[in-house]
C-alpha cells in the first residue's frame, strides 16, 4: 500500500515561489539546473525534514521543469512522498547497496540522473560548500563537460527574507523557547543533576506550548560553574551546586524552524560581579533592539552593542548574533561591525549577548530572536530578560 502525503507545512503556492525565486537566481546566472545537496535548502525547497544528513542526497531544480527532482536513497523514499509537496514522480529512490559502498555513493546516482536528463554538458549549479572534497571532485570528474558554478549560498541568502507563514512558525517556535526557559527556572536546583534538568527541558521543548508540539528537539547547551566561561558544550554528569551560575541557550522548533534564546541563572543571589555584567550585557542587548529596523545594516546594530559595552566596561570580542529560521543558523551575514549587509523587513535574527570570553572560568549569556520590520523590530521570545535567582 502506497503511504499517505502527510499534513504540508505551507502551501503548493508558497513552495512555487521559493523555487521561483531559485529559477531567477538561476537565470542571472545562466544555469539550466541546480543541484541543491544542503539539508535546510533540502528542506527550503520542498518540506522534507527526516534527519539523515550522512546519507548523499539532492534535489535538482531544473529551468525546465515546475517542481524539482528528489534523489535519495530508498529506505528514506516513504519519508519524501510523506512530508514534501512533490509528486511521486519527482522523489527517486537510489538502491540500498550504494550505502557504505567505498568506491560509489548516492551521489553517483544524482549524476546518473543528470547524465539520463540531458544536464551532462549544460550548466550546473552546486553547493560545493555542503559537498566533501571528494563528493566535490566526483561531480567535477564524472561531469567533465558540465560549466559547474559555485552556487552555495544562493538558497541560503533567499531564505533569509521570510514569507508571513514562516514568520508563524517561528513565532510558534519562539513561544515553545520561552517556555523551555520557564521550565529551567523550575527545576534547576542545589543537588539535582544537570542531565534531569536538561530532561526536563527537553520534555517542554517537545511538548511545545500554545497547542503547537515542537517538531525538533535541537541541541541544547547548559554549563555551569566553574565551566561557565566555556561555550558550545552540553550539560556534564555533575549535580548543581549552591551559589553556582547556570547558563542556558536552548532553541524551539517547529517545522524546522528554529528561535534560540539564551539565560543565565543564579542558584542563590547573584554576584555583584555577575550582576554587573548582566546590567552592561542587557543594555548592549537593548541598544541593539533600537537601532534595528529595515534600512540599517548588521554593522550598524553592532556597533549599538559595542559602544553600550565599552562604556560599561566591558569588551565583547565574538559577534552580536546572525540569521536564523531553518536550523539554528543561516550562514549568511553576521551581526558584526564591518558587515554592510542591509536589514529587510522579515529577516529574522538570534541576538546574542552571550560573552564567553571574560574569564576562562567565567562567562554570561541573554539573547532573544527577533524579525526585522519596516519601523524597527519584534522580539520574538519574551522569557523575563533577568538573571533568574534560584533558591
Amino acid at each position: 500500500m502506497d503511504i499517505k502525503k502527510g499534513p504540508q507545512a505551507f502551501s503548493r503556492t508558497e513552495y512555487l515561489r521559493r523555487l521561483a525565486a531559485a529559477k531567477s537566481q538561476m537565470e542571472q546566472r545562466d544555469l539550466d539546473a541546480l543541484v541543491i545537496t544542503e539539508g535546510a535548502n533540502i528542506t527550503y525547497l520542498s518540506g522534507y525534514t527526516a534527519r539523515s544528513p550522512n546519507d548523499p542526497k539532492g534535489m535538482v531544480v531544473s529551468a525546465q521543469q515546475e517542481e524539482p527532482t528528489f534523489i535519495l536513497r530508498k529506505m528514506d523514499v516513504p519519508a519524501a512522498l510523506h512530508q514534501t509537496f512533490l509528486e511521486r514522480d519527482k522523489v527517486v529512490e537510489y538502491p540500498e547497496a550504494l550505502m557504505g559502498d567505498p568506491g560509489t555513493n548516492g551521489y553517483d546516482a544524482l549524476i546518473d540522473f543528470l547524465v539520463d536528463v540531458g544536464l551532462a554538458n549544460r550548466g550546473l549549479g552546486l553547493e560545493l560548500g555542503s559537498l566533501s572534497m571528494r563528493s566535490a571532485q566526483k561531480f567535477m570528474a564524472r561531469l567533465p563537460q558540465a560549466r559547474i558554478v559555485d552556487c552555495t549560498d544562493v538558497i541560503t541568502w533567499i531564505r533569509m527574507v521570510k514569507s508571513d507563514p514562516e514568520i508563524s512558525f517561528m513565532k510558534e517556535a519562539a513561544a515553545i523557547s520561552d517556555a523551555g526557559v520557564m521550565r529551567a527556572a523550575e527545576v534547576i536546583r542545589p543537588g539535582m543533576r544537570e542531565a534531569d534538568a536538561i530532561a526536563e527541558i527537553l520534555a517542554t521543548l517537545a511538548r511545545g506550548a500554545n497547542g503547537k508540539p515542537g517538531t525538533w528537539t535541537a541541541t541544547p547547551f547548559l554549563c555551569s560553574s566553574p565551566r561557565t566561561g566555556t561555550s558550545h558544550i552540553t550539560w556534564s554528569e555533575d549535580v548543581f551546586h549552591g551559589d553556582s551560575q547556570v547558563n542556558l541557550e536552548i532553541a524551539g522548533v517547529r517545522h524546522g524552524y528554529t528561535a534560540p534564546i539564551s539565560r543565565t541563572f543564579s542558584i542563590g543571589r547573584a554576584s555583584e560581579r555577575l550582576r554587573r555584567v548582566h546590567d552592561a550585557q542587557l543594555a548592549g542587548l537593548e541598544a541593539a533592539l533600537d537601532t534595528i529596523r529595515a534600512g540599517c545594516t548588521c554593522s550598524d546594530v553592532a556597533r549599538a552593542v559595542h559602544r553600550t559595552l565599552e562604556a560599561r566596561g566591558i569588551k565583547k570580542e565574538s559577534r552580536c548574533g546572525y540569521p536564523v529560521g531553518i536550523d539554528w543558523m543561516e550562514r549568511t551575514a553576521s551581526l558584526k561591525e564591518g558587515d554592510m549587509t542591509v536589514l529587510k523587513p522579515n529577516m529574522t535574527f538570534h541576538l546574542h549577548l552571550g560573552n564567553w570570553m571574560i574569564d576562562e572560568d567565567f562567562g554570561y549569556v541573554i539573547s532573544e530572536t527577533f524579525r526585522v520590520t519596516e519601523s524597527g523590530v519584534e522580539v520574538l521570545t519574551s522569557a523575563p530578560r533577568k538573571i533568574f535567582e534560584l533558591t
